[in-house]
């Protein structure tokens, strides 16, 4: 990219205010990218920890459902299933401009009008082990994309100011050295160019006579 700088004076004024910009930017910047961090540490931590939850509520799903087919058989789960489904929302929420999932709501299924006989009575608890799992394994998808985001943001936002810093600070700096260096050249010359005028002026002495 090429710099399109004013000329004279009002190219150091240009470049001034652009540098001026570029830091307080920079601040900006860096202060997401911290507020990000944090953000994605404690996001870390909440995907790693609701992951074991849900392994956790898997395997105990697993283990009732082992029961209710042993105990009643493959019918038995078939007769178990279908009915009304469970509803789950995601409130999302923002932090320095980014916005990724937050709290969630699980709401089981409604229990439905006419329910099929029980042929086991471990199907009760079955029932209950796989909603568990399934409200754990929604609050780790949540967790695991929040953390996804916060990260991939907080890398892009290193990224820019790895980009502003290394690159467009140090033209436009460069740029202002070479604009004060040629301002203050042209000053020096133009005073030495009214001091040669000067010099060159004649002058009146006292007690001289004009004819």
């Amino acid at each position: 990219m090429t710099l399109k700088v004013p000329p004279g004076r009002a190219g150091r004024l240009w470049l001034r205010h652009r540098l001026a910009a570029l830091r307080r930017g920079l601040a900006v910047l860096d202060r997401k990218r911290r507020i990000l961090r944090r953000e994605r540490d404690r996001l870390t931590r909440l995907a790693a920890r609701t992951g074991e939850e849900w392994e956790s509520a898997c395997r105990e799903a697993d283990t009732w459902l082992l029961r209710a087919s042993l105990l009643g058989g493959r019918r038995a789960i078939r007769l178990a299933g279908g009915g009304p489904l469970a509803e789950v929302r995601v409130e999302w929420i923002d932090a320095m401009g980014t916005s990724y999932p937050g709290r969630s709501a699980f709401r089981p299924p409604a229990p439905v009008a006419s329910p099929p006989p029980m042929v086991t009575a471990a199907l009760v608890p079955a029932r209950a082990a796989c909603l568990a799992a399934l409200r754990a394994g929604v609050e780790h998808a949540v967790a695991a994309e929040a953390a996804r985001i916060v990260t991939e943001e907080e890398a892009m936002t290193g990224r820019r100011i790895r980009a502003l810093r290394d690159l467009l600070l140090p033209r436009l700096e460069e740029a202002l050295a070479v604009v004060e260096l040629a301002l203050d050249e042209m000053e020096r010359s133009d005073g030495a160019r009214v001091r040669r005028a000067l010099a060159a002026k004649p002058r009146d002495h006292p007690g001289s006579t004009q004819r």
